[in-house]
């Protein structure tokens, strides 16, 4: 297995290199795709990159969005020989702390899709707590429950050849919808899907937190995005219980026995 620890980022500030400088300290290979950002955060990794062979930083001329972002790198990654990539967002709210136990489950689990399921805090905003259960239940019925934990979380371990099977079968998710429709199709596809208990933090503006999350725009998607997905689920149906009888999520499976 040779995992790759990959970052998406848009203006995100001087969160940033903390953020990178972090998962560096737990693995040396660390890539980020600047998703066209303007605010200059990408010139803030210079230094990193002076001491750390194993970060390369990608520059996407335009913004195109998160999904985007991750293709990209993950098509890149499949191209210098790596098996995994575990996602995490650049805003400080993914535990670095946590790559080590992933990498660990991954060798455990190499066929298998390790899905961050969150552990919020205090802090975090009620709206988005709660917001999020709506898109989690559409992606359970458009799955039959093939076992995503959550389908907006994005500190994700995928193994690249299924990620970008997935990606190949849509000209969506290049935006917000990412997350959660690389996981539907990810079900689609069989893949054994296993859930990582991870805390998340939502850091204050003086913690240099920042989101790109706009509430009106982003649930527009999201709307969209399920009603092609249950398209999707009824054209996928007979394979679908094919692979419910077989016994499903075959980690989900094991847990449960």
């Amino acid at each position: 297995m040779n995992p790759l620890i990959l970052i998406p980022s848009y203006n995100t500030g001087p969160i940033l290199s903390r953020t990178v400088a972090d998962a560096l300290s737990c693995w040396p290979q660390v890539w980020v795709v600047v998703d066209g950002s303007t605010d200059g955060s990408a010139a803030l990794l210079d230094d990193l990159k002076a001491v750390h062979p194993g970060l390369r930083v990608l520059t996407l001329p335009r913004n195109q969005g998160k999904g985007a972002a991750v293709l990209h790198g993950a098509a890149e990654a499949a191209k210098a020989g790596f098996t995994h990539v575990l996602t995490l967002d650049a805003d400080g709210q993914h535990p670095a702390g946590e790559i080590p136990r992933f990498l660990a489950l991954a060798e455990a689990h190499p066929q298998a899709a390790l899905m961050g399921r969150p552990v919020f805090g205090p802090e975090a905003p009620q709206l988005r707590v709660q917001g999020r259960k709506l898109s989690n239940v559409w992606a359970h019925i458009e799955t039959l429950g093939w076992g995503i934990p959550d389908s907006l979380f994005g500190m994700r371990l995928y193994p690249v050849e299924a990620l970008l099977r997935a990606f190949a079968g849509t000209a969506w998710a290049r935006r917000f919808d990412y997350d959660t429709e690389i996981a539907v199709r990810l079900a689609w596809l069989g893949v054994p899907m296993l859930a990582v208990p991870t805390p998340v933090r939502y850091l204050t503006r003086e913690e240099g937190g920042i989101s790109q999350f706009r509430y009106l725009r982003d649930n527009a998607l999201l709307t969209w995005m399920h009603a092609r997905l249950l398209c999707g689920f009824l054209l996928r149906l007979p394979r679908l219980l094919w692979l419910l009888g077989k016994g499903g999520n075959p980690l989900r499976r094991a847990r449960a026995g």
